[in-house]
């Protein structure tokens, strides 16, 4: 069985067979439904047009949540589910999903219910029982909140509450989880590109591909396809794709709020909410949501930025953010179930498995949180076209690659020592644990022999240039985008491009020349 490091990218590997299926898409659903199938003895083929996560599972809040929020809308089995899902992502990864406290301030106004807001907060807690990574919620009278945050309004400040969901790195995850389906069996090829459909009668059977890095086309065989393309994937149907929602949901990177640790939850003029999270050392505020035709339609405005800033200026005046402030934003698009509702916000999040044509499973809608789970449902589906018994799936049992084994913080301290010991400033050893987990001492191992790979990418993001050599070797980068946004999020993290020449340097003296 091939290791789940390095990452092999061998387009050769996808032809002169069957394959029993092919996973068209490699964000965190195709990453998923790929791993599943092949740790449950199907052969598995997936492919990713770009990189991993290139798409909307780079563009998310960053959140392994049970979605508070949906309880509004009565969506009780969607958030047990999801919360349900964090505790077991916490439990096989707890290097990548970290608990976060999240603020919610309560002010006085037509909406204004604390009572309600706590029993919500009650229930939240108790569809979370079980060994939940979080602790249960606690009410802050208007004083209390406060001398805590000084930048929450006072004006009608009614207090507040704490509760708690879960963190992650959005595009490391999908990395870690591609890597997964490598390491149970699967042919994990990025820069290949899904050109069409193969047919026998009116049943799937492959598709026609394009390695984006050899610029040549070839057939892929299979006996089932999914179409794990997200937004992209009705394109690859026509006429026979599902009918979809496409909305677009836009964030802001902005400097730290100095001493706060916490994340808050705010609603915004409109009534919508939105967060305002910690993240790598900065602050993610997000998320706005409108309708696109296509993905391309995805990015950000400058009407969509002033609405997230007035809404941080309005519940935080505190922190007086403006445009000059914003260090990157970026936008993702998220397909979900074509329904008419009164706002998108009350567009469900829930999941379906649809069959368009013989031998064709996709899904609409889910979550980031719940992708592994809903996972589960599209591999049932494909042994259902298979004519075959499904066994029962184990990746909620199995660590992801490099999850630290017993205690995770007597592990981090102990790592952290002793990347520190090898020139690795203490914050970026510390970045270096939660992206990387037990996967360190292959850094490490570089450091040790260039003890200069220890140095910073840019003063101002935990990032040293030894990642970047080992996302080359081990993580399937192929581009400086590759290394520079989703290995580690440096361009988001900092406004200027000052890393780029000696990152550049640094990489064609270790035998990388061709990034670009």
């Amino acid at each position: 069985m091939t290791a789940a490091f390095p990452l092999i990218r061998n387009p050769d590997a996808l032809t002169g067979r069957e394959f029993d299926v092919l996973v068209v898409g490699g964000g965190i659903y195709g990453a998923w439904t790929a791993y599943d199938a092949a740790s449950r003895g199907l052969s598995v083929a997936l492919i990713e047009k770009g990189d991993w996560g290139s798409g909307t599972s780079s563009a998310s809040s960053k959140l392994i949540h049970g979605g508070l929020r949906y309880l509004e809308n009565y969506e009780f089995g969607l958030v047990r589910h999801a919360l349900k899902e964090r505790r077991t992502l916490y439990h096989i990864a707890p290097h990548l999903v970290r608990p976060l406290n999240f603020i919610l301030p309560m002010w006085k106004g037509p909406r204004a219910s604390p009572f309600l807001v706590s029993c919500g907060l009650v229930l939240y807690d108790l569809l979370a029982l079980g060994s939940r990574p979080v602790q249960p919620h606690h009410h802050y009278r208007a004083r209390q909140l406060l001398a805590q945050y000084p930048f929450i309004d006072p004006e009608r400040l009614l207090g507040g509450f704490r509760y708690g969901d879960c963190q992650e790195d959005d595009a490391r995850m999908t990395l870690v989880v591609t890597a997964a389906a490598q390491g149970s069996g699967a042919v994990c090829v990025n820069r290949m590109a899904a050109l069409r459909f193969l047919e026998d009668g009116e049943a799937v059977c492959g598709a026609e591909v394009e390695d984006r890095v050899a610029q040549r086309s070839f057939p892929v065989r299979a006996r089932v396809v999914v179409n794990a393309a997200g937004p992209w994937g009705p394109a690859l149907l026509g006429e026979s794709a599902p009918k979809v929602k496409l909305v677009k949901g836009t964030h802001l990177v902005l400097p730290a709020i100095s001493g706060c640790n916490e994340a808050f939850l705010l609603t915004a003029q409109d009534g919508r909410v939105f967060f305002v999270i910690p993240w790598y050392g900065r602050t993610l505020v997000g998320t706005t949501e409108a309708t696109v035709a296509t993905p391309g339609e995805a990015q950000p405005t400058d009407a969509e930025t002033d609405y997230l800033l007035a809404g941080v200026r309005s519940g935080l005046p505190g922190i007086s953010w403006t445009r000059d402030d914003v260090i990157a934003r970026f936008a993702g698009v998220r397909m979900l179930q074509a329904e008419e509702t009164a706002s998108l916000s009350e567009v469900t999040r829930e999941f379906a498995v649809r069959r368009p044509r013989p031998r064709l499973v996709m899904h609409v809608g889910g979550k980031y949180t719940t992708s592994r789970h809903d996972s589960i449902s599209i591999v049932d589906t494909v042994f259902r076209e298979l004519g075959r018994h499904a066994p029962s799936p184990v990746t909620q049992h199995r660590p992801l690659p490099d999850a630290p084994v017993g205690d995770f913080e007597t592990w981090q301290a102990q790592a952290v020592a002793e990347l520190a010991a090898l020139g690795v400033d203490t914050e970026a050893a510390r970045w270096l644990t939660l992206r990387h987990g037990s996967g360190i001492t292959r850094i490490a191992a570089l450091i040790a022999e260039h003890p200069e790979l220890a140095a910073r990418i840019h003063a101002d993001a935990p990032f040293v240039m030894a990642e970047a050599i080992h996302a080359v070797r081990d993580e399937m980068a192929l581009s400086l985008d590759d290394i520079t946004r989703r290995r580690m999020p440096l361009t988001l993290l900092v406004g200027d491009d000052r890393w780029r020449e000696p990152l550049l340097a640094t990489l064609a003296r270790f035998g990388h020349p061709q990034i670009a």
